[in-house]
């Protein structure tokens, strides 16, 4: 899952997008730089517009949602 996160964040233009876990939450990236993967590859971090942090691991993350804009 974390190698389709980083897909997504390597798309031209970038898509917007939502990272939804096992438990229901789910994780809006609205730009590149709400997002990082961890050196090794292991996490994703999501920061959130009230300067949160969610820190995710791979067997939670269950999908990937594109978040097209109005018109597109």
């Amino acid at each position: 899952m974390i190698a389709d996160v980083r897909k997504h964040l390597d798309r031209v233009p970038f898509v917007p997008l939502i990272i939804r876990t096992s438990d229901g939450h789910e994780y809006s990236v609205p730009t590149v730089d709400h997002t990082k993967i961890s050196p090794r590859g292991h996490r994703v971090v999501v920061f959130t517009e009230e300067d949160a942090t969610a820190v995710l691991g791979p067997l939670h993350s269950n999908s990937i949602i594109d978040q097209q804009l109005d018109g597109e």
